[in-house]
């Protein structure tokens, strides 16, 4: 009897542990697209650990969906490749909860490597505004660990997270086109141990977007990015090694004008213009008031982004650490955008005020002339310590969205400044930008070194780089 027990027990056993690997229910290098997509769906409806284990390339047709307390946990030389068998198709994974704006928590995603397979583009709306070929709206407790995409395109994002808390992206190699790590509003995260070859940004803090970049706004705070690389490549690349947006608008009234990516607040909700990026200024006279989707009023497409309403958007408490810059680009981007996809700040808004900026180690390893910061929104204080600048500058300049930037504190302790010639370390081109700078501990390595300051009323300057 006590042997039958036993035997049974295993039999049992056995069985549980079978049906956590996706190969149980079909999941397979030799099925068809459509068959692994099924397959891995089915998979991880279970919830639980679910396991890929077989080396290979597996083909995936459509988006697979993953709930709460779930981790996919996949095997090393797995690929999940896409495929046009039933369509085009925009996310390799999302949570179950993104399509109904209900939270997931406890999800993990470990192992994923993705070949778009030129399976890229962002039209294929689920979410609008949604675009990762990895991607969590409404997330709660997510880890993402050893992620891999080499030839991601040029519309869609490689991991996108927006509306969140307590997110962990770790161990990852992006290269492709577009934005690495995208995330929008949320806060308490990690990004890190990350090698980025990405044309457009590395990694993305866009707590405003354009209107098709994110599907909704709201602040990014409490984050850490550490030990994360931004590597050269032979083509000179657009975006930043880390855009940080910000953003603000107004309440809707009768005429005002809009265009592409302008957000209101009518009735309790955030709206937001649908329209071609080409800088065209509409008149809007009826007031948006519909509950969903997207409805067509004055000739113009409004989109319903959220229901909790906030006015402005943007960047607070988040610490760079460990980072190491080899491509010649603009280092971290502080800024509203102000272009035919987008303007950021609507005229009269609340200004928003971006805070608490910390780089700490960061190693500019160029020599090219390019920002280390560039900074066009208010912003009240950046520490930056123990790192390597260069022949990097702090840039304030204005995109003309505001008049009053406000002011900005800024430390510098013990970096380190190699550039054997002038450089001119903090500039401005806001007139009357308020800046209080101070610099110590500094570590000079040429003699032929000389920092250069602005000689204005607003700026005030108390260093260890002047020459006494």
């Amino acid at each position: 009897m006590k042997q039958a027990v036993i035997l049974l027990l295993c039999s049992v056993s056995l069985s549980v542990l079978a049906l956590t690997d996706a190969a149980v229910v079909g999941f397979s290098p030799t099925a068809s697209g459509i068959e692994n997509m099924k397959a891995l769906q089915k998979a991880v409806d279970q919830a639980g650990t679910i396991t890929v284990t077989q080396p290979g390339v597996y083909k995936i047709a459509g988006t697979v969906y993953v709930g709460s307390n779930t981790s996919l946990i996949i095997g090393n030389g797995v690929i999940l490749q896409k495929v046009n068998e039933q369509g085009k198709f925009s996310h390799v994974i999302l949570n179950k909860g993104a399509l109904k704006k209900v939270y997931d928590s406890n999800i993990v995603i470990e192992g994923l490597t993705i070949q778009v397979n030129d399976m890229d583009g962002h039209d294929q709306w689920q979410v609008y505004g949604l675009r990762g070929q990895l991607a969590f709206f409404y997330v709660k407790d997510l880890r993402v660990e050893r992620f891999r995409c080499y030839d991601l395109g040029k519309m869609q994002f490689a991991i996108q997270v927006c509306t969140f808390e307590d997110v962990i992206v770790n161990d990852v190699i992006i290269k492709g086109m577009k934005d690495g790590v995208h995330l929008g509003r949320g806060k308490r995260f990690t990004i890190s141990n990350g090698v980025f070859d990405t044309f457009d940004d590395a990694i993305a803090l866009n707590a405003h977007d354009y209107s098709s970049g994110n599907p909704e706004l709201g602040w990014i705070e409490e984050g850490v990015v550490s030990n994360c690389h931004d590597v050269a490549a032979p083509t000179r690349k657009v975006g930043y090694f880390c855009r940080i947006l910000a953003g603000a608008w107004v309440d809707w009234k009768e005429g005002m004008e809009v265009q592409q990516s302008d957000t209101v607040v009518s009735g309790g909700r955030l709206y937001r213009v649908q329209m071609q990026p080409d800088g065209k200024l509409f008149k809007s006279v009826t007031r948006p008031t519909h509950t969903q989707g997207a409805a067509e009023l004055d000739g113009i497409r409004w989109g319903v982004v959220q229901e909790d309403v906030v006015y402005a958007a943007g960047v607070r408490n988040v610490v760079f650490r460990d980072i190491f810059l080899s491509e010649p680009r603009t280092s971290f981007s502080i800024h509203f955008d102000n272009d035919k996809y987008s303007r950021s700040y609507y005229p009269g808004a609340t200004i928003p005020l971006q805070q608490g900026l910390v780089f700490d180690n960061v190693k500019v390893l160029h020599d090219a002339e390019t920002p280390f910061l560039s900074i066009a929104t208010p912003i009240d204080s950046i520490v930056i310590a123990n790192s390597t600048l260069r022949n990097n500058a702090l840039s304030f300049i204005s995109n003309k969205a505001m008049s009053d930037y406000g002011k900005t504190a800024i430390t510098m302790s013990a970096c380190t400044f190699s550039h054997p010639g002038k450089l001119s370390l903090l500039r401005s081109s806001i007139g009357n930008k308020k800046i209080d700078f101070v610099s110590f501990g500094s570590m000079v390595l040429s003699d032929k070194f000389e920092a250069v300051f602005p000689q204005t009323e607003t700026i005030r300057v108390t260093s260890d780089l002047i020459r006494k």
